[in-house]
């Protein structure tokens, strides 16, 4: 992640890198459909151009192709850019919460907190998860060395004409292959180094019960909840949900320690964002 970011960096902000879709704009969005309730305060405007950059960066994760494709590294790489995005936007809103903040604003600021730090533990595990294929890469090119370097040999044996000197060779071969066995704990213990790369979650942890945990209770938020937080809990019911789906997806793309794709995103289907976001779950499981 700190790659993506500074990747973007150089003094810019990460907020001044868009990339919208060819023919897109963000005023074909209807405001209309950012808030069902209708509510109205001084943070309307923000709150509107919190939900359309949401909008505008999952359809930029949809129009993905050739090298960027779905759970492709470059594809993966543009998910944690577009979290970090809208993560930064959305810490922005937090900031203009009027002081001091309500219990209510409180509250659910506490729980996307408590999401948040649930998502640490599926960071972790794709961390480890990205370091396990590493390992597996190395291990496979020492299987092909190895493998190279019998067939190497063979092809110098063979042909070679019937003799002492070439039974002597074979027979050293043999040997040669016999006496290996008990070098075979030397390479286990080389595969067990690999593998030594523990994993910072524990054995009985599961990133499929752990996205469950970061969707449990993620509601749309009511309308007396909207007002009492400022509008401020629509944003963090947004964010939550973008949350969700970002480890999700992190989830579906590399290896991690019991990882299921089974993720239920209870999104009203009048939200401008749910389209694209339905869309690419559907996309990832078809994946």
């Amino acid at each position: 992640m700190h790659a993506a970011s500074d990747r973007l960096g150089g003094g810019r902000s990460i907020l001044s890198i868009r990339r919208d879709p060819p023919g897109y704009s963000l005023d074909a969005l209807p405001p209309s459909s950012f808030s069902p309730h209708g509510h109205s305060d001084i943070q309307e405007a923000d709150l509107e151009s919190f939900q359309r950059q949401v909008t505008v960066r999952l359809r930029d994760l949809m129009s993905c192709s050739g090298p960027e494709e779905i759970l492709s590294v470059a594809w993966t790489q543009r998910l944690i850019e577009v979290f970090l995005s809208l993560q930064e936007q959305f810490h922005g809103l937090v900031l203009k919460v009027p002081s001091p903040r309500s219990t209510a604003v409180d509250r659910t600021l506490n729980e996307y907190y408590d999401r948040s730090v649930k998502a640490l533990d599926v960071c972790n595990a794709v961390r480890d998860g990205i370091e396990q294929v590493r390992s597996w890469g190395k291990l496979l090119e020492i299987v092909l060395a190895r493998k190279a370097l019998v067939d190497l040999s063979i092809c110098t044996l063979d042909g070679k004409d019937s003799g002492p000197l070439s039974s002597h060779r074979n027979r050293s071969f043999g040997r040669s292959n016999n006496s290996s066995n008990p070098t075979t704990p030397r390479d286990y213990r080389s595969a067990g180094h690999f593998r030594s790369l523990s994993w910072s979650v524990s054995r009985a942890w599961s990133a499929a019960r752990q996205i469950q945990a970061i969707g449990c209770n993620l509601n749309y938020p009511r309308g007396n909840e909207i007002a009492a937080t400022h509008g401020l809990s629509l944003a963090i019911y947004t964010m939550g949900v973008v949350l969700l789906f970002v480890m999700w997806a992190l989830v579906a793309a590399i290896p991690c320690q019991d990882r299921a794709l089974q993720a239920h995103f209870a999104v009203p289907r009048q939200i401008v964002w749910a389209g694209p976001l339905l869309t690419l779950q559907d996309r990832i499981m078809e994946e």
